[in-house]
């Protein structure tokens, strides 16, 4: 606690070890993430399997029915042997086990964009379903750039400093309305205020108070020299593009290769199954029961990407047009007009930027509280006066 009342929290390095185990939901929490990881990549794995199992099924039934036809005829069975020696398309069970892999998330945190590879189990699922949202936890970012760079400004703002990092439908009419701040406002206790030419500043003064002495921007900042008046904040707020699937391009033929093959073979075998001179053997018959599952994954394999593609360029171009309109927000701060000058050097005037050290602290709780019992009193005492002068 400071001498003017302000409460500040000083938290260590390895604070969250240390909440981690004192908390029982802090430590149940990574056993529920792992639980979830491990169930996410079972069915990924499943799906992958799914496929091999599929096309084994299929051409074991379509070499069987052929092998059933030519018993029947001998004129065929020459064929049926030619038929079966030319399928070579097998995998070893243990084949399989190569494929598992349950330190797969694991893994993914420690690639890199540059050299990230998939095994075939995991480009299925990747191809079919995609590798998930790459905006999940982005709105944290979000506000985490915003309260920064208000932060860094001395806690006093314009709008158009504002709207680079929010999302306008357009750079049209914005400066007029400067309704899309209340967000802001909301979130960071913040109020508007009027400089002395009418402009609309807004005072944050919950992040001009700090306990570190890390400098902010400087003061005189207005125009060119912006990017390097931000100290390392991004300029603007930039949503991720999505992805259709993160594999190669050899890995995406390979499955794309590998779908076709079950689909033609779906289709070859449905043929086969409707004619009615077949004597289907117990195995056979398991396959006709299944064959609907059969035809609905292999017809998914495809339908589900194709759809998702439209949906992923949709998305992209929204995505695309928020960061141009951002972007040249941002652009416009670099070279601002007169009146656009004018209201950031105000800004810039108004700024406070309030840096308490240990010297303004009157009470910790680092300290045993008999050690603070005079620096608790004289707090008090200078507590009341703030009050009763408010």
């Amino acid at each position: 606690v400071s001498d003017e009342g302000d409460v500040l929290y000083v938290f260590p390095k390895d604070y969250r070890s240390k909440l981690a185990a004192k908390s029982f939901r802090i430590k149940f929490e990574p056993w529920v993430d792992k639980a979830k990881a491990a169930l996410e990549y079972l069915i990924r794995v499943s799906f992958g399997t799914a496929l091999i199992a599929s096309i084994v099924l299929v051409y074991t039934t379509i070499i069987a029915l052929i092998t059933s036809r030519s018993d029947e005829d001998n004129r065929g069975r020459r064929g049926g042997r030619s038929y079966d020696t030319g399928f070579t398309f097998y995998l070893s069970p243990t084949d399989l086990f190569w494929y598992w892999d349950p330190y797969y998330y694991r893994r993914r945190r420690l690639r890199t964009d540059d050299d990230e590879r998939m095994n075939f189990i995991e480009s299925v699922f990747s191809f079919v379903f995609g590798d998930g949202d790459p905006n999940q936890g982005i709105e944290e970012e979000r506000w985490k750039l915003i309260g920064q760079y208000i932060t860094s400004n001395g806690g006093v703002v314009t709008a158009e400093e504002l709207a680079p990092y929010l999302d306008l439908p357009t750079t049209k009419g914005a400066l007029s309305d400067e309704s899309y701040v209340l967000p802001v406002l909301l979130r960071f206790d913040g109020q508007p205020e009027i400089d002395e030419e009418g402009n609309i500043l807004y005072r944050f003064q919950s992040l001009q108070r700090t306990a570190s002495s890390q400098r902010s921007g400087r003061k005189e900042y207005v125009g060119r020299r912006w990017s390097d008046w931000v100290g390392g904040i991004e300029k603007f707020f930039k949503e991720k593009k999505w992805q259709f699937s993160k594999t190669s391009s050899s890995e995406r033929a390979m499955v794309i290769g590998l779908g076709a093959i079950n689909l033609f073979g779906v289709i070859i075998l449905g043929t086969m199954l409707k004619d009615a001179a077949i004597r289907p053997s117990g195995f056979i018959n398991f396959v006709m029961d299944i064959f609907p599952l059969l035809q609905i994954y292999a017809g998914s394999f495809f339908a589900i990407p194709l759809v998702r593609w439209f949906f992923i360029r949709k998305r992209n171009a929204g995505i695309e047009k928020r960061n141009q309109i951002r972007k040249r927000f941002a652009q416009a701060l670099e070279l601002p007009d007169l009146s656009l000058r004018r209201k950031l050097l105000s800004a810039r005037d108004m700024a406070q930027k309030t840096v308490i050290g240990p010297d303004r602290i009157v009470y910790s709780t680092d300290r045993d509280l008999v050690e603070q019992d005079y620096e608790a009193r004289e707090w008090d005492r200078r507590f009341r006066e703030i009050e009763k002068s408010d």
